[in-house]
Protein backbone atom coordinates (compact mmCIF):
# COMPACT_ATOMS: atom_id res chain seq x y z
CA UNK A 1 0.00 0.00 0.00
CA UNK A 2 1.42 3.57 -0.63
CA UNK A 3 1.77 5.69 2.45
CA UNK A 4 1.69 9.70 1.18
CA UNK A 5 3.51 12.16 3.89
CA UNK A 6 1.66 15.09 2.58
CA UNK A 7 4.27 18.15 3.16
CA UNK A 8 2.28 21.07 1.95
CA UNK A 9 1.73 22.89 5.30
CA UNK A 10 5.47 22.60 6.28
CA UNK A 11 7.53 22.48 3.12
CA UNK A 12 4.32 23.84 0.68
CA UNK A 13 4.19 27.20 2.44
CA UNK A 14 8.09 27.72 4.12
CA UNK A 15 9.31 29.87 1.40
CA UNK A 16 6.16 31.67 0.51
CA UNK A 17 6.46 35.71 1.00
CA UNK A 18 3.12 36.26 1.96
CA UNK A 19 2.11 35.45 5.11
CA UNK A 20 -1.00 32.74 5.04
CA UNK A 21 -3.20 33.32 8.38
CA UNK A 22 -2.96 30.39 10.93
CA UNK A 23 -6.75 29.73 10.54
CA UNK A 24 -6.23 29.33 6.49
CA UNK A 25 -3.01 26.87 7.72
CA UNK A 26 -5.71 25.04 10.40
CA UNK A 27 -7.92 24.69 7.19
CA UNK A 28 -5.81 23.43 5.19
CA UNK A 29 -4.22 20.61 7.36
CA UNK A 30 -8.37 19.81 8.38
CA UNK A 31 -9.15 19.21 4.42
CA UNK A 32 -5.95 16.88 3.93
CA UNK A 33 -6.71 14.97 6.95
CA UNK A 34 -10.74 14.52 5.51
CA UNK A 35 -8.47 13.67 1.79
CA UNK A 36 -6.76 10.67 3.30
CA UNK A 37 -3.46 11.64 4.17
CA UNK A 38 -1.28 9.13 5.99
CA UNK A 39 1.25 11.48 7.67
CA UNK A 40 0.67 15.40 7.22
CA UNK A 41 3.55 17.82 8.46
CA UNK A 42 1.82 20.51 10.01
CA UNK A 43 4.57 22.55 10.26
CA UNK A 44 8.13 23.54 11.67
CA UNK A 45 8.94 24.67 14.99
CA UNK A 46 12.24 26.63 13.46
CA UNK A 47 13.66 29.50 14.40
CA UNK A 48 10.86 32.54 13.60
CA UNK A 49 13.47 35.03 12.35
CA UNK A 50 14.82 33.12 9.61
CA UNK A 51 11.18 31.51 8.84
CA UNK A 52 8.82 33.93 9.57
CA UNK A 53 5.94 31.74 7.60
CA UNK A 54 6.16 29.23 10.00
CA UNK A 55 6.31 31.27 13.40
CA UNK A 56 2.18 30.20 14.02
CA UNK A 57 3.59 26.28 14.55
CA UNK A 58 2.42 25.62 17.95
CA UNK A 59 -0.86 27.76 17.32
CA UNK A 60 -1.67 25.34 14.00
CA UNK A 61 -1.26 22.01 16.38
CA UNK A 62 -3.51 23.26 18.86
CA UNK A 63 -6.08 24.55 15.71
CA UNK A 64 -6.19 21.34 13.82
CA UNK A 65 -8.34 18.90 14.21
CA UNK A 66 -6.53 15.53 14.73
CA UNK A 67 -8.36 12.20 12.84
CA UNK A 68 -7.37 9.00 13.90
CA UNK A 69 -5.11 7.18 11.97
CA UNK A 70 -3.49 10.31 10.50
CA UNK A 71 0.10 10.90 11.72
CA UNK A 72 0.80 15.08 12.78
CA UNK A 73 4.64 15.09 12.44
CA UNK A 74 6.84 18.16 12.64
CA UNK A 75 10.24 19.60 11.73
CA UNK A 76 12.46 20.53 14.40
CA UNK A 77 15.79 21.95 13.95
CA UNK A 78 17.65 20.96 17.43
CA UNK A 79 16.43 20.11 21.04
CA UNK A 80 14.44 23.97 21.50
CA UNK A 81 12.34 23.07 18.34
CA UNK A 82 12.11 19.83 19.98
CA UNK A 83 10.72 21.28 23.49
CA UNK A 84 8.10 23.27 21.23
CA UNK A 85 6.68 19.94 19.32
CA UNK A 86 6.62 17.82 22.54
CA UNK A 87 4.48 20.51 23.91
CA UNK A 88 2.73 21.15 20.94
CA UNK A 89 1.95 17.35 20.82
CA UNK A 90 3.37 16.71 17.66
CA UNK A 91 3.21 12.78 16.67
CA UNK A 92 6.08 12.58 14.55
CA UNK A 93 9.39 14.37 14.80
CA UNK A 94 11.57 14.93 11.93
CA UNK A 95 15.49 16.38 11.69
CA UNK A 96 17.11 17.46 8.30
CA UNK A 97 20.59 17.11 7.12
CA UNK A 98 21.75 17.45 3.20
CA UNK A 99 24.07 15.24 0.93
CA UNK A 100 26.27 18.15 0.08
CA UNK A 101 28.32 20.38 2.58
CA UNK A 102 27.95 23.85 0.77
CA UNK A 103 23.61 23.39 1.24
CA UNK A 104 24.01 22.12 4.50
CA UNK A 105 26.01 25.16 5.20
CA UNK A 106 23.64 27.91 3.68
CA UNK A 107 20.42 26.16 4.91
CA UNK A 108 21.06 25.40 8.65
CA UNK A 109 24.41 27.10 9.06
CA UNK A 110 26.13 23.49 9.83
CA UNK A 111 28.18 20.80 8.68
CA UNK A 112 27.01 17.52 7.66
CA UNK A 113 28.59 16.48 10.81
CA UNK A 114 27.64 19.46 13.04
CA UNK A 115 23.52 18.80 12.12
CA UNK A 116 23.84 15.20 12.85
CA UNK A 117 25.51 16.12 16.06
CA UNK A 118 22.57 18.06 16.97
CA UNK A 119 20.24 15.14 16.40
CA UNK A 120 21.83 12.79 18.84
CA UNK A 121 20.16 14.63 21.81
CA UNK A 122 16.79 14.91 19.67
CA UNK A 123 16.69 11.54 18.72
CA UNK A 124 17.11 9.79 22.01
CA UNK A 125 14.39 12.05 23.44
CA UNK A 126 12.06 11.08 21.00
CA UNK A 127 12.53 7.27 21.41
CA UNK A 128 11.92 8.27 25.64
CA UNK A 129 8.49 10.17 24.40
CA UNK A 130 7.75 7.10 22.32
CA UNK A 131 7.97 9.47 19.04
CA UNK A 132 8.45 7.57 15.94
CA UNK A 133 11.60 9.85 13.89
CA UNK A 134 12.13 10.72 10.29
CA UNK A 135 15.39 12.10 8.62
CA UNK A 136 14.83 14.40 5.62
CA UNK A 137 18.32 14.16 3.40
CA UNK A 138 18.15 17.05 1.12
CA UNK A 139 20.69 17.47 -1.99
CA UNK A 140 20.65 13.34 -2.67
CA UNK A 141 20.76 14.14 -6.07
CA UNK A 142 21.87 17.62 -7.55
CA UNK A 143 23.03 20.01 -5.15
CA UNK A 144 22.44 24.11 -6.65
CA UNK A 145 25.93 24.85 -5.40
CA UNK A 146 28.16 21.70 -5.96
CA UNK A 147 26.29 19.96 -8.93
CA UNK A 148 25.54 16.54 -8.73
CA UNK A 149 25.71 14.55 -5.97
CA UNK A 150 27.62 11.09 -6.42
CA UNK A 151 25.60 8.08 -5.20
CA UNK A 152 28.27 7.08 -2.78
CA UNK A 153 28.08 10.70 -0.80
CA UNK A 154 24.68 9.53 0.46
CA UNK A 155 24.67 6.55 1.72
CA UNK A 156 27.17 7.55 4.71
CA UNK A 157 24.99 10.09 5.42
CA UNK A 158 21.85 8.14 5.38
CA UNK A 159 23.99 5.13 7.15
CA UNK A 160 24.52 7.57 10.04
CA UNK A 161 20.96 8.85 10.36
CA UNK A 162 19.55 4.97 10.85
CA UNK A 163 22.55 4.52 13.70
CA UNK A 164 20.93 6.98 15.88
CA UNK A 165 17.52 5.23 15.93
CA UNK A 166 15.99 7.31 13.17
CA UNK A 167 13.42 4.81 11.72
CA UNK A 168 12.62 6.42 8.38
CA UNK A 169 14.76 8.55 5.74
CA UNK A 170 13.60 10.92 3.21
CA UNK A 171 15.62 10.73 0.28
CA UNK A 172 15.66 14.29 -1.27
CA UNK A 173 15.73 15.78 -5.42
CA UNK A 174 16.04 19.10 -3.70
CA UNK A 175 16.37 20.86 -6.99
CA UNK A 176 13.92 18.70 -9.43
CA UNK A 177 16.78 18.04 -11.33
CA UNK A 178 17.17 13.97 -10.94
CA UNK A 179 16.60 11.62 -13.79
CA UNK A 180 15.01 8.34 -13.48
CA UNK A 181 18.61 6.78 -14.16
CA UNK A 182 20.05 9.11 -11.33
CA UNK A 183 16.95 7.70 -8.74
CA UNK A 184 17.76 4.26 -10.22
CA UNK A 185 21.49 4.72 -9.24
CA UNK A 186 21.35 5.81 -6.11
CA UNK A 187 18.50 3.52 -5.14
CA UNK A 188 20.30 0.22 -6.25
CA UNK A 189 23.17 1.50 -3.56
CA UNK A 190 20.48 1.78 -0.87
CA UNK A 191 18.37 -0.60 -1.52
CA UNK A 192 21.44 -3.43 -1.13
CA UNK A 193 21.92 -1.85 2.76
CA UNK A 194 18.32 -0.89 3.89
CA UNK A 195 14.89 -2.17 3.66
CA UNK A 196 12.64 -0.04 1.06
CA UNK A 197 10.06 0.36 3.80
CA UNK A 198 12.96 2.46 5.59
CA UNK A 199 13.15 4.96 2.31
CA UNK A 200 10.77 7.65 1.30
CA UNK A 201 11.55 9.58 -1.57
CA UNK A 202 10.99 13.32 -1.56
CA UNK A 203 10.72 14.62 -5.28
CA UNK A 204 10.47 18.51 -6.57
CA UNK A 205 9.46 19.12 -10.43
CA UNK A 206 11.67 21.82 -11.46
CA UNK A 207 12.00 20.27 -14.74
CA UNK A 208 9.39 18.17 -15.19
CA UNK A 209 10.79 14.65 -14.07
CA UNK A 210 8.67 14.07 -10.49
CA UNK A 211 6.13 11.36 -12.28
CA UNK A 212 8.91 9.76 -14.12
CA UNK A 213 11.46 9.48 -10.89
CA UNK A 214 8.10 8.40 -8.80
CA UNK A 215 7.64 5.64 -11.11
CA UNK A 216 11.58 4.57 -10.94
CA UNK A 217 11.48 4.25 -7.33
CA UNK A 218 7.94 2.66 -7.03
CA UNK A 219 9.63 0.00 -9.48
CA UNK A 220 11.99 -0.76 -7.10
CA UNK A 221 10.10 -1.16 -4.22
CA UNK A 222 9.47 2.37 -2.77
CA UNK A 223 6.21 3.11 -1.24
CA UNK A 224 6.02 6.16 0.66
CA UNK A 225 6.18 9.19 -1.32
CA UNK A 226 6.35 13.13 0.28
CA UNK A 227 4.04 15.26 -2.34
CA UNK A 228 2.34 18.58 -1.91
CA UNK A 229 -1.17 19.20 -2.67
CA UNK A 230 -1.50 21.78 -5.53
CA UNK A 231 2.49 21.28 -5.81
CA UNK A 232 3.31 23.96 -3.68
CA UNK A 233 6.95 24.72 -2.26
CA UNK A 234 10.27 25.75 -2.53
CA UNK A 235 13.38 26.13 -0.61
CA UNK A 236 15.15 29.36 0.42
CA UNK A 237 18.40 28.27 -0.13
CA UNK A 238 18.15 26.43 -3.20
CA UNK A 239 17.67 28.85 -6.00
CA UNK A 240 15.38 28.35 -9.26
CA UNK A 241 13.73 24.86 -7.30
CA UNK A 242 9.97 25.14 -8.04
CA UNK A 243 7.31 22.99 -5.55
CA UNK A 244 7.19 19.41 -4.50
CA UNK A 245 5.32 16.87 -6.56
CA UNK A 246 1.70 17.26 -6.51
CA UNK A 247 -0.39 15.59 -4.61
CA UNK A 248 -2.51 15.38 -7.52
CA UNK A 249 0.35 14.13 -10.17
CA UNK A 250 1.66 11.52 -7.25
CA UNK A 251 -1.99 9.88 -6.83
CA UNK A 252 -2.29 9.79 -10.20
CA UNK A 253 1.10 8.69 -11.57
CA UNK A 254 0.85 5.59 -9.00
CA UNK A 255 -2.66 4.82 -9.76
CA UNK A 256 -1.77 4.55 -13.44
CA UNK A 257 1.35 1.84 -12.44
CA UNK A 258 -1.10 0.04 -10.70
CA UNK A 259 -0.65 0.94 -7.50
CA UNK A 260 -3.57 1.14 -4.26
CA UNK A 261 -3.43 4.44 -3.20
CA UNK A 262 -6.44 5.61 -0.84
CA UNK A 263 -6.87 9.41 -1.41
CA UNK A 264 -10.27 10.85 -1.58
CA UNK A 265 -9.36 12.71 -4.98
CA UNK A 266 -12.35 15.16 -4.74
CA UNK A 267 -11.28 16.11 -0.91
CA UNK A 268 -7.92 16.50 -1.84
CA UNK A 269 -8.97 19.25 -5.04
CA UNK A 270 -11.35 20.70 -2.04
CA UNK A 271 -7.64 21.27 -0.22
CA UNK A 272 -5.65 22.18 -2.86
CA UNK A 273 -8.00 24.79 -4.27
CA UNK A 274 -8.67 26.46 -0.66
CA UNK A 275 -4.41 27.20 -0.49
CA UNK A 276 -4.24 27.90 -4.11
CA UNK A 277 -6.83 30.61 -2.70
CA UNK A 278 -5.01 31.99 -0.37
CA UNK A 279 -1.76 32.35 -2.20
CA UNK A 280 -3.36 33.58 -5.07
CA UNK A 281 -1.77 33.97 -8.44
CA UNK A 282 1.24 32.07 -9.12
CA UNK A 283 3.93 33.46 -11.43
Amino acid sequence: MIRIVEVGPRDGLQNEISLISTATKIAFVNALSAAGAAEIEASAFVSPRWVPQLADAEAVFAGITRRPGVVYSALVPNEHGLDRALAARAEKIAVFTAASETFNRKNINATIDESIARFVPVARRAREAHLPLRGYVSTAFWCPYEGKIAPARVVPVIDRLFALGIEEVSIGDTIGKATPDDVAALLDLLLARFPAACLALHFHDTYGHAAANVRAAHARGIETFDSSAGGIGGCPYAPGASGNIATELLVDTLAAAGAAVDIDRDALARASALIGAALGPRG
